[in-house]
């Protein structure tokens, strides 16, 4: 019967039969699932541990499992295509629902003063980090990366960041594993120096939110001074974190100029302002509205969280510590300078304009 029929070779015999084309699903499930399950043990950690965030204890994991003998061979191999998924997919939904987050009308009620002070604070520190990176030679987009985390949101921004440079993921899950364990260590140091450094309740709060790099960081280290430093504190984090989508425009504007001659694929020049970039606004837009109820606020924070933290798991289990380790003296120098400029610089403006 010709259903039977078996193609043949040019010898005469029959051709092997032709292996199945793997999914794009099947090959990305495992890993995807693995990151749902590293974020669902980062919430556990955050439960039994409060002073830890969720997303700090997202990365952690990640770079955990990815060192275990065991889980090793998964992660870098069946798992990555989906692990790296989430670091890129769930990173861009998480990031517009950061959007919603942002109360435009409070920002503005902080005045022009500490307005000014966050651009001072986020230019000194982008453009400082750069620099200072090259100086030191640091590999691919560290640099980059690093000045951003610091800068804007820590891991989040590093995230859509990369999405619009097309960073090595190593490079990003470096720069993360570094923003974070900086951020983390913040939350131990700088209550201790609220005293010595003469700052009020609410002033300790504007420094804290103007140079820790995650929104939970910034909760857990400003909420020792108490309720007043904790609003003061979420208020200028959220316009830090109104800085990105304007950061992330003009670095893809940069690199669209400087590869003038690249076009996509399909022959079209890459789009300005990422897709993500415009949805970030347009929540922002819509939460400034009012017309949101505080129920769909509060799903739309736990949905942030959970995305999130599954992005950070997958780009967490891609750091390879053996190779961090390579350029970890000149990355760590570049660290602790980045937060002696982020916390030094927004520290005199706090002063400055309380």
């Amino acid at each position: 019967m010709a259903l039977l029929h078996r193609p043949q070779t040019a010898g005469g015999h029959a051709a092997p039969p032709a292996r199945p084309d793997v999914s794009r699903e099947t090959r990305t499930w495992p890993g995807l699932l693995t990151a749902v399950l590293g974020a669902a043990a980062a919430w556990s950690v955050h439960l039994l541990l409060p002073a830890v965030p969720m997303l700090t204890a997202s990365v952690v994991l990640g770079i955990a499992v990815a060192h275990l003998p065991r889980v090793r061979t998964f992660v870098r191999g069946a798992g990555r295509p989906g692990l790296s998924l989430a670091g890129r997919r769930l990173m861009r939904i998480g990031i517009v629902l950061l959007g919603l987050g942002l109360g435009l009308d409070q920002v503005v009620r902080l005045g022009w003063g500490t307005v000014a002070m966050v651009f001072a604070v986020v230019g000194a520190t982008f453009f400082g980090t750069v620099w200072l990176g090259r100086r030191l030679g640091l590999p691919g987009d560290q640099p980059l990366l690093i000045a951003t985390g610091y800068s804007i949101c820590g891991a989040s921004a590093i995230g859509a960041v990369s999405e619009v440079s097309g960073s090595d993921e190593e490079d990003v899950a470096s720069s993360v594993a570094l923003v974070t364990l900086c951020g983390t260590l913040a939350i131990a140091v700088l209550p201790m120096l609220q005293q010595p450094l003469g700052l009020g309740n609410e002033a300790f709060g504007r420094w804290v939110g103007a140079s820790v790099h995650d929104v939970g960081q910034v909760v857990a280290t400003a909420q020792t001074a108490g309720p007043a430093a904790l609003g003061d504190a979420v208020l200028v984090k959220l316009m830090r974190v109104a800085m990105l989508a304007p950061l992330v425009a003009a670095v893809a504007f940069a690199l669209r100029a400087r590869r003038a001659g690249v076009r996509t694929a399909s022959g079209k020049r890459p789009a300005p302002v990422p897709l993500f970039v415009a949805g970030f606004l347009v929540a922002a837009g819509v939460r400034a509205t009012g017309l949101l109820p505080d129920e769909v606020l509060t799903w739309a924070r736990t949905a942030q969280e959970a995305l999130l933290a599954a992005a950070l798991f997958g780009l967490g289990s891609a750091v390879h510590l053996p190779t961090l380790a390579r350029t970890g003296g000149r990355a760590a120098a570049l660290g602790l300078s980045a937060w002696v400029v982020v916390a030094g610089v927004s520290y005199a403006g706090v002063l400055l304009t309380v």
